[in-house]
C-alpha cells in the first residue's frame, strides 16, 4: 500500500520508539514533566522565543493562539483557504467569539497590501481587526510557501497597524529545508508560532505553541480550559524531540519525491492542472470526464491511497514512510492510467 493520503499517517521509527520508552516523565499540569519541559525549551530556543506550550494537536495550538491574542468582537484576517478557517470546525467563532475576514491570496499566500485593505475602520458596527494568521507551508495552496522577505514585509505591516501576527507552521520545517532560512530570524517576525511534530517529522502526537512568557502563561490557562492539560505526556514529547534531532534534513527527500510526482502528473491525459509543487504536497485538478471520488477509487484498486480536495481535485502527500521504490511504483501506475484514459 502506497499511502499518500497525508503525512499524518507516519508511524514512529525504531529509534523514536526507544527514545519514548526511555523518557523521563512527570505531571505536566504542574509543569513537572522533564521531557515536555525539554521539548518546549528546545523549540523556544530554536526560534528565539521565550517559552513554549506542548499540546496534542496543531488545531489546539492554533485555537489557543487565536484565543490568547483576541477578545470577543475582534476579527481575524487570513487567506480563504487557511487551515484555521477551513479545517478547524469554526473554532475561531466557537472558542474566541470573533469574526473572520477572508482574503483571496495566491495559492494560499496573502500579502501586505491585501492585509492593509482588509483592516476595518474604527466604527461601532464593525469588528476590531486584531490578528493576522498566515500558514507556511500552505496546505490548500499545494504546499506553497512564504520566503523570508515576504514574511518580513507582512510582519512590518502588522506592527505598523497594531495587529498581532500568528504563524501556523504545521509544515514549517518542510519549508525551511528548501529556503534555508534561519528559524531564529523567523521567530523574530511573529507574536506566536505553532509547530506541528506529527506530520513529516514523524512523531505520533504533538504540537508546540511558541511565544513570549506572558503570552504562554495565559495560553496555559486556555489549554486547560480546552481539556488539553496532560499528565505524563513526556513519552509523546520525547518522540517530538527525537524527530527534531533526527528527521529534519530528510524532509528534503519528501519534497523532492513530491516534485517527481508533480512532473509525471503534468503529463497525464486525465490531469487538467497541477498546483506548483514546492514542498511535500501535490494537488492536481482532474479533467471533467472523471471525478476525484472515482479517480481515488481507481487509485485504491492499484494500491495508492489519496484524498479528495474538491469535486475534481486530488491531493498526494509524501512523508517518512514513503520510500523511493514506492514513488517509482506510483509514477508507473499514474503513467499507465494516463494511457488508459487517453482520448
Amino acid at each position: 500500500m502506497i499511502n499518500l493520503i497525508s503525512d499524518t499517517v507516519t508511524v514512529p521509527t525504531k529509534g523514536m520508539l526507544e527514545a519514548m520508552f526511555n523518557a523521563k516523565v512527570g505531571d505536566d499540569v504542574f509543569g513537572q514533566d522533564p521531557s515536555i519541559n525539554s521539548l518546549q525549551d528546545k523549540l523556544s530556543e530554536m526560534f528565539g522565543m521565550e517559552a513554549g506550550l506542548f499540546c496534542p494537536s496543531g488545531t489546539m495550538t492554533n485555537q489557543i493562539a487565536i484565543k490568547t491574542h483576541t477578545n470577543p468582537m475582534d476579527e481575524l484576517i487570513c487567506d480563504h483557504s487557511s487551515h484555521v478557517y477551513k479545517y478547524e470546525n469554526g473554532g475561531y467563532a466557537y472558542n474566541s467569539g470573533i469574526g473572520i475576514k477572508l482574503i483571496r491570496g495566491t495559492f494560499g499566500k496573502i500579502d501586505s497590501d491585501q492585509i492593509i485593505k482588509a483592516v476595518n475602520p474604527n466604527y461601532d458596527w464593525l469588528t476590531n481587526s486584531r490578528l493576522v494568521v498566515i500558514e507556511n507551508s500552505c496546505n490548500s495552496g499545494g504546499g506553497t510557501y512564504y520566503n523570508y522577505s515576504e514574511m518580513e514585509k507582512i510582519s512590518e505591516t502588522c506592527k505598523a497597524l497594531n495587529l498581532k501576527l500568528h504563524l501556523d507552521g504545521a509544515r514549517l520545517f518542510n519549508v525551511l529545508v528548501e529556503t534555508k532560512d534561519s528559524p531564529i530570524e523567523i521567530g523574530g517576525l511573529f507574536d506566536s508560532i505553532s509547530i506541528c511534530l506529527s506530520k513529516g517529522l514523524g512523531a505520533p502526537v504533538g504540537s508546540v505553541l511558541l511565544g513570549q512568557k506572558e503570552f504562554i502563561a495565559k495560553a496555559r490557562k486556555f489549554r486547560k480550559a480546552m481539556g488539553g492539560g496532560m499528565r505524563q505526556a513526556g513519552y509523546l514529547a520525547e518522540a517530538c524531540s527525537y524527530a527534531l534531532d533526527h528527521h529534519i534534513p530528510r524532509l528534503k527527500e519528501d519534497n523532492d519525491r513530491a516534485k517527481e510526482l508533480g512532473i509525471v502528473l503534468e503529463r497525464c491525459s486525465y490531469v487538467k492542472h497541477v498546483l506548483p509543487v514546492m514542498t511535500n504536497i501535490v494537488i492536481f485538478e482532474l479533467k471533467d470526464f472523471i471525478s476525484a471520488e472515482k479517480f481515488i477509487e481507481i487509485l485504491n484498486n492499484d494500491g495508492i491511497v489519496a484524498s479528495a480536495f474538491g469535486p475534481q481535485k486530488v491531493r498526494f502527500v509524501t512523508h517518512l514512510n514513503i520510500d523511493q521504490a514506492m514513488i517509482d511504483k506510483a509514477k508507473a501506475i499514474l503513467k499507465e492510467l494516463s494511457l488508459q484514459f487517453k482520448d
